[in-house]
């Protein structure tokens, strides 16, 4: 039986349309906002700048963001 790790940051690689798990874990921590995202209900993320977002909001704030 696989165990679920708990309370650690996973590691991802975010393409198109899904991610790979490069480092085992639970959640993700929101580029922009810093907010805890379960992977579960991660559905934002940037392939470019390889980033995951909270929100739809949060998503826009980083493209209209520079760098």
């Amino acid at each position: 039986m696989l165990l679920s790790p708990t309370n650690k940051v996973a590691r991802l690689h975010y393409m198109a349309n899904s991610f790979r798990m490069l480092t085992a874990g639970d959640h993700v921590v929101c580029a922009v906002t810093g907010q805890a995202i379960p992977l579960e209900e991660l559905r934002y993320w940037s392939v470019v700048k390889q980033e995951p977002y909270v929100s739809a909001e949060a998503s826009a704030r980083a493209a209209l963001a520079k760098g």
